[in-house]
């Protein structure tokens, strides 16, 4: 779970035999992935999809609706098929590269991208099910009568109304199209080890234990904080807490901790100037060397590197 997380920046992926256009981030992405939280803001767009040169990621819950094509990431070192005409959901802080795009009919390929911050999906009401399983790895695809391109189309304008009643409205009607979705087995391209809706000795209050676990990292990872502290807003005994968020998130909280603060680091080197030293602190990370530590297990390169390979355009 997560390997590709810390090969990234050490290897690529290769390409499938498929062919198609290609290109790296583009300016225009960047925009979604800053700027006051580790997981960057709201967006959405529709456009040709495009083969990606190299893999990556960012703090999002990434949505992809995608017609006239069928299309194939590699998903943390694993090959996933998207099928077309479905709405497909995921975390995009796991490493995923568009290597295949597959035409099924004259019509041109388009495909849907609604970006949702982590922290604001995480207080969607009665969705929990759904957050764990997203957050601990998984990959899933939701019931064919829920969306559809028109749909898509709808929302896109609503985002780029600037207004934030419909902004809002958007918003809402995607918390209950997952609740929705929660009235019928849910599919999953990829599941986690350990798939929170298949055991049946994990209840809903151990899910929503876990997404408040979950919720009080995200406010806290920039100061000092420890496995008491997360545990605590649950009331259960550390031991429990710890083994609960470790099974669910497929991930040790320590380890997740660190990840979330990669995450808000990236995301400043690569929107702002602020020196390093600073973005260590503001991150969370208790020295500099601690940081420069665990950024080049995790990337592969200094922060410095990354940073300059990001503003000279050359792809990472």
């Amino acid at each position: 779970m997560f390997s590709g997380f810390l090969r990234f920046g050490r290897t690529m992926a290769t390409l499938t035999s498929q062919t198609g256009p290609s290109s790296p981030l583009s300016s225009r992405d960047r925009r979604f992935y800053s700027t006051s939280r580790a997981f960057g803001r709201f967006g959405m767009r529709i456009f040709t999809p495009m083969l990606m040169k190299t893999p990556h990621w960012h703090g999002h819950i990434e949505f992809n609706y995608v017609t006239g094509a069928s299309m194939t990431y590699q998903f943390d070192g694993k090959t996933v098929d998207i099928p077309p005409n479905r709405l497909v959901a995921f975390w995009a802080g796991i490493p995923h590269q568009t290597i295949g795009i597959t035409p099924i009919s004259d019509e041109r390929p388009r495909l849907a991208n609604i970006y949702a911050p982590v922290d604001a999906l995480l207080f969607m009401p009665h969705i929990a099910q759904l957050q764990v399983s997203l957050l601990g790895g998984a990959m899933i695809i939701l019931p064919p009568d829920l969306a559809d391109m028109s749909l898509m189309r709808r929302w896109y304008m609503d985002y780029r109304s600037n207004d934030v009643e419909r902004l809002e409205t958007l918003k809402m009607e995607m918390n209950a199209l997952l609740r929705r979705a929660l009235f019928s087995d849910i599919e999953y391209l990829r599941t986690t080890e350990s798939n929170p809706s298949d055991d049946r000795a994990l209840t809903a209050t151990n899910i929503r234990q876990v997404v408040e676990m979950v919720r009080f990292i995200l406010d806290n990872f920039h100061r000092p904080i420890s496995n008491a502290d997360v545990a605590a807003v649950t009331g259960l005994h550390q031991n429990y807490a710890l083994s609960l968020f470790s099974r669910f998130m497929q991930v040790p909280m320590k380890r997740f901790v660190i990840r979330i603060r990669l995450l808000r680091a990236r995301a400043m080197l690569l929107e702002g100037s602020d020196p390093i030293s600073v973005i260590a602190e503001s991150a969370g990370f208790s020295s500099l060397t601690q940081f420069y530590e665990h950024f080049r297990s995790a990337y592969g390169m200094t922060p410095s590197d990354m940073r300059n390979a990001f503003t000279s355009a050359t792809p990472i």
